[in-house]
């Protein structure tokens, strides 16, 4: 995972470039599309952990609106089970 929301935001520029690249060739190769939608898919994940666990915010491209609110409690107590267990296993030396 990067480390800087700077270093994210780069990688995730990269990748949606790339996707676009890729989605315009003609003809269309399956295997590049799925591995161009692989690698946007992950730099979209690991943007979203950086400003996540840099900046407290919520996912971007998640629409929380849209979401009934059981599942935006679920997603938030997932996300504070993770952080609460990040923070526990710092405290270990093993």
């Amino acid at each position: 995972m990067a480390k800087k929301l700077k270093t994210a935001h780069r990688d995730l520029v990269e990748a949606l470039d790339h996707h676009r690249k890729v989605m315009q060739e003609k003809p269309l190769s399956s295997k590049r599309a799925g591995r161009a939608t692989a690698k946007l898919r992950l730099a979209v994940s690991a943007y979203s952990a950086v400003v996540a666990d840099k900046t407290g915010q919520p996912d971007p491209f998640v629409d929380y609106d849209a979401l009934d609110p059981a599942t935006v409690a679920s997603l938030a107590a997932e996300r504070d089970a993770i952080a609460h267990k990040k923070s526990s296993d710092q405290g270990t030396l093993d």
